[in-house]
């Protein structure tokens, strides 16, 4: 079984991101001993929003282009209201989504991150959470919603808001040490 300090993960996003919802993952997966890597829409920084307002920089370390699914053991997406909904428009991103999907590799997304799980369209018949707002949209494309810190079905994780991160973090480690995942049919 893997160990998550010799993982490699990748989160993916863009401007907008929940401050917490990109730092506490990355910095947390980091000080586990992952190998952590952001990517962005044109590999540049990104700013978070943070309360009511812009917040802090997260530097870029690729383009979602140019990320390769097979040197990474998970992908994390960041919620956030504007993050997820400028990912899931992306032809690159959902592209991505598919191939971790394909893969049996981890997706791990918070907030209204599952936005870009159900654009990837593989949500159905799966257990999961998300920021209250979003749950409708998950029900409709055939989730069984709960309201839970975090879910994980099939090595598809997904947590509520900010107040879950350390169970969403806990459930990455235990999902990357578990290694490959088979898929429901989608």
């Amino acid at each position: 079984m893997p160990s998550i300090a010799e993982s490699k993960i990748l989160i993916i996003s863009t401007h907008g991101f929940e401050q917490s919802e990109l730092e506490f993952p990355r910095d947390q997966l980091r000080a586990k001993g992952a190998e952590v890597h952001v990517a962005t829409l044109d590999g540049k920084a990104i700013k978070g929003w943070e309360g009511s307002d812009w917040g802090r920089e997260a530097e870029a370390d690729l383009k979602v282009a140019d990320a390769d699914p097979t040197q990474y053991d998970a992908l994390v997406i960041p919620g956030g209201q504007i993050n997820p909904d400028l990912l899931r428009v992306e032809d690159s991103v959902i592209a991505l989504v598919r191939a971790f999907a394909k893969e049996g590799k981890v997706i791990a997304a918070v907030c209204h991150g599952p936005w870009v799980l159900i654009e990837a369209d593989i949500v159905a018949g799966r257990e999961m959470t998300a920021y209250p707002s979003i749950r409708t949209d998950l029900k409709n494309a055939g989730a069984r919603v709960m309201d839970e810190p975090v879910i994980a079905d099939s090595g598809i994780v997904t947590s509520r808001n900010p107040n879950d991160l350390k169970d969403f973090v806990s459930k990455i480690v235990e999902e990357v040490e578990e290694g490959r995942h088979n898929r429901k049919a989608a």
